[in-house]
């Protein structure tokens, strides 16, 4: 049996479905240790700056990181479409790995003088130019090795599961490595034990992508037609609404996660609970949040996607004053309500959609590249800006009435999202060869 053009089976669905899974998991590994590790630690030691100045520039070397994903996406979609999803997952994940043990390695400033931010800042963008490949292509691989079954939405929600597992993982692992050491060891060197973790975990991520076939569905594809010269190009020439559409929709979601895990973490710090709350709070939603990703993905997979995605945009709409109101209330159960259904019900349920959603509104020819940079750009204009945008609303508004102003702002992200879904054909039964 040829494995590469036959339809395959639930074993081989599940085998790339799991080769999928392990970038993802390092990307949302990552996204949370590096973003508590930029606030705490990289400011002290990485720039001689005043207190205030120093921390934002470790933020501002973080969120570099977000910036420059759309152009991984460009880059890496080119590699997917015109190689192979398989390929091109194993390349990203080289960089990523690389990258990640480079930053762990850095000298400090006291080590190297201005050397040491410079080497953070590349590293850090190599990293982000990584992760841009990650989420579209890790889908557009295992939907289309899913396309004829009848549970596509579930194994594409596997890229999905990667986010509660990455945020289990870093939650657990900064409470875990903290609670060993003193705080002068942890900034000292403890901080770079996570990286040394990603790196390693990158390295079994590699090894297993490397044995594992790519989608059947591409290979039938190059076997039958040539393969686009530049399709990340051609996707932005055929399809520029398609991909500006697609994006209005992860656009709401990433700024659903931005908000609670960035600047979410921080205001309910200023409101008066401690880090250990915070983290704790942050655990239990990702817990709920990887529950409401499977009831999301076989509700996409028995009604629609459509369906999955508004019912999620509509609570985000609804609950988005509310969720800042409950933590205001400066109760520790009220927090943990408000940030499972805020974000636990609204990403998770949402996200057991959103992989098969955005693989299927883009065609075989430039599928990966369409995927990645749809999603890649909302995680710029949504994920990447409602943090700083909030931040500056707290500082001018104050804590007891900021929380009424960014509800205003999600809320904007929340009607556009239901528009862009309202206005996007379900895919529900596309073929994805044709």
């Amino acid at each position: 049996m040829n494995h590469t053009t036959d339809e395959p089976t639930e074993h081989q669905i599940r085998k790339v479905a799991l080769a999928s899974i392990i970038g993802s998991v390092i990307e949302q590994y990552d996204f949370l240790v590096t973003g508590v590790i930029a606030a705490t630690v990289w400011g002290g030691i990485f720039f001689k700056l005043p207190g205030l100045a120093a921390i934002a520039a470790a933020i501002g070397v973080y969120g570099l990181g977000i910036v420059i994903r759309p152009l991984g996406a460009f880059i890496f979609g080119n590699i997917a479409d015109r190689r192979g999803r398989k390929d091109a997952m194993v390349y990203a994940l080289v960089l990523m790995g690389v990258s990640t043990l480079l930053i762990g390695l850095t000298p400090t400033y006291d080590s190297i003088g201005a050397v040491a931010p410079a080497l953070l800042i590349i590293f850090r963008l190599a990293q982000g130019i990584s992760f841009g490949a990650e989420f579209g292509t890790a889908s557009t691989w295992v939907v289309e090795q899913a396309a004829k079954s009848r549970h596509r939405a579930f194994w594409g929600a596997w890229v999905g599961f990667a986010i509660p597992i990455g945020l289990l993982l870093g939650f657990g692992s900064v409470i875990l490595v903290k609670s060993m050491m003193t705080h002068a060891e942890f900034i000292a060197w403890g901080w770079r034990i996570f990286f040394f973790i990603g790196f390693l975990v990158a390295i079994v991520g590699i090894v297993i992508r490397s044995r594992t076939e790519d989608s059947f569905v591409f290979e039938r594809h190059r076997a039958r037609h040539a393969v686009l010269d530049l399709p990340a190009s051609r996707v932005w020439r055929e399809m520029p609404l398609r991909i500006l559409r697609t994006s209005l929709v992860n656009a709401m979601f990433s700024g659903a996660f931005f908000l609670s895990f960035v600047f979410g973490t921080s205001y309910m710090k200023a409101v008066g609970f401690t880090a250990t709350q915070a983290e704790t709070v942050g655990l239990i939603a990702a817990a709920f949040m990887f529950v409401f990703m499977y009831i999301g993905a076989r509700m996409a997979d028995r009604v629609s996607r459509r369906t999955v995605l508004l019912i999620s945009a509509v609570v985000f709409l609804v609950f988005a004053i509310p969720y800042f109101y409950l933590i205001n209330m400066h109760s520790f159960f009220l927090a943990v309500v408000a940030e499972v259904i805020g974000f636990g019900f609204v990403f998770g349920f949402g996200y057991g959609a959103i992989p098969a959603f955005y693989t299927e509104n883009f065609p075989t020819r430039y599928r990966a590249s369409g995927a990645s940079l749809g999603y890649q750009i909302s995680q710029v204009y949504g994920g990447g800006l409602i943090p700083i945008v909030a931040g500056l609303i707290l500082r001018s508004a104050g804590i007891h009435r900021a929380y009424v102003y960014i509800g205003l702002l999600v809320m904007v992200y929340a009607i556009a999202a239901i528009y862009a879904i309202l206005t996007t054909a379900d895919t529900t039964q596309s073929d994805l060869e044709h």
